[in-house]
């Protein structure tokens, strides 16, 4: 009976695996996808409260969303009270609702977990008439995937082994409540025993399986959420040791924010647009397509709409107008993420979108990229060396350095790796799913 199995719980994509003792299955839970063994981690949660996940949720929201009608209403949100010097009233407040709205998609559920610890930490969200608490949303996403895991299976499963970043948050406070969520969040999925280990630690255990011969292994595993770092003695269960570990709040979702901070937000009207705090506000949130659909309020397009009528930047804020108000967002993101891509196997990428009213293309060089990023490649080094320097070792003594997560295959960084340890020593794990087998191998030991 196989009733325990490893999850990964990604920032940008989710799997799960189990292990009979002799070979690793990853199962696959995603049949419209082109790997179906991998999950984007997305949730789409419907007005009437369908929820769907990976890519039939991307297909949904297209297919919900692009040029459909929109209707707002002004509804009642709350009250505001008024302190001042011998003054107190309370006001009402308004937000012009959109009640045509299908549905509400959602990413970087693992993000908004690390970020849901401590003092003012985000807490949840409002979708429709009901308001969904961090666990409550990572509880509806493991849930499908329990539940695909046990068709696939034919059986119950009360035991999984989810993988955490060696850091979720900077203070040990915060770093515990956001386990103890994601704990919270599997128990209410219905896993009714819910361990936990370190992601490069799982991806240790996956590459110990091809080894003849003990090593000293450092595991560089560079997702789309954070970086997290691992220095293990290798070769078998009895001789494993973990000499240390480390990560950094770093990854591939920074570097997509950058690129359009810095390359890309001029297409959008900055700099050319001044005095206009309402638009520059706009202008400044196209990083997070998250928060873009809720931007399409009446009073936004008013704003919009006048500055093009007067001359103002018409061409960029006409893309920015259309980038909002026909739920563009997404697509606008992925063009960016696979410019990113592409940058790891060539010199240079286009950026470009060509829908609805946008018109608009980037070129952008792997040397731009690296420019751009340089901040966080000193960071990653200082990392690596830290956690080297309390593992206790030198670099020498590295055997060898396992690389796996998407943004690991960056080239500058795999520079870095092979400047510090040398470039005979970097081994290539699979990129999307060494730490979900990894897990797979620690839910069955």
């Amino acid at each position: 009976m196989t009733n325990k199995i490893g999850i990964d719980f990604g920032t940008s994509n989710s799997g799960v695996g189990i292990f009979d003792g002799s070979r690793v299955r990853l199962l696959p839970l995603d049949p419209h996808n082109a790997v179906p063994e991998v999950v984007k981690t997305i949730l789409y949660i419907t007005r009437d409260d369908q929820r769907y996940i990976g890519q039939e949720a991307v297909r949904l929201y297209y297919e919900h969303n692009i040029n459909r009608l929109r209707r707002f209403v002004k509804k009642r949100s709350g009250e505001i009270e008024y302190f001042g010097a011998d003054m107190y009233y309370v006001r009402d407040t308004f937000v012009f609702v959109d009640e045509l709205k299908p549905g509400r998609l959602l990413q970087y559920l693992k993000t908004a977990l690390r970020k849901s610890g401590g003092a003012g930490g985000y807490l949840g969200t409002q979708i429709f008439e009901r308001y969904y608490r961090v666990s409550e949303l990572i509880q509806i996403y493991l849930t499908i995937l329990k539940q695909r895991a046990e068709n696939i299976l034919g059986e119950p499963i009360t035991q999984v082994t989810l993988g955490r970043p060696v850091k979720f948050a900077e203070t040990a406070e915060a770093d515990q409540q956001a386990e103890n969520t994601l704990r919270q969040a599997a128990l209410e999925a219905g896993f009714q025993q819910v361990s936990f280990e370190f992601e490069p630690v799982a991806a240790a255990l996956f590459y110990e399986r091809t080894l003849t011969k003990p090593e000293t292994v450092l595991v560089f595993d560079f997702g789309g959420g954070t970086l997290d770092i691992a220095i293990m003695r290798l070769g078998s269960r009895q001789e494993r040791k973990l000499f240390a570990s480390g990560g950094v709040d770093i990854a591939g979702s920074d570097f997509d924010r950058t690129i359009i901070q810095k390359r890309m937000l001029p297409h959008f009207g900055q700099g050319q647009v001044s005095h206009q705090p309402e638009i520059l506000e706009l202008i400044q949130a196209v990083p997070d397509w998250i928060a873009l659909p809720d931007l399409s309020t009446p009073q936004n397009q008013h704003i919009l709409d006048q500055a093009i009528l007067h001359g103002m930047a018409p061409v960029q804020l006409k893309n920015l107008k259309s980038l909002i108000f026909n739920d563009l967002a997404f697509s606008f993101y992925n063009q960016v993420e696979a410019a990113k891509i592409l940058l790891s196997s060539q010199g240079a990428a286009m950026m470009t979108l060509y829908e609805q009213g946008i018109d608009l293309w980037e070129l952008y060089t792997r040397t731009q990229f690296e420019k751009d990023i340089e901040h966080y490649r000193a960071q990653i080094e200082k990392v690596l060396t830290e956690t080297l320097l309390a593992s206790g070792l030198e670099a020498g003594q590295i055997d060898a350095v396992v690389t796996t997560g998407g943004s690991s295959s960056i080239p500058i960084f795999r520079q870095t790796l092979a400047q510090i340890f040398g470039a005979q020593k970097i081994k290539s794990s699979d990129l999307f799913s060494s730490v979900t087998a990894g897990l797979a191998i620690r839910a069955q030991e």
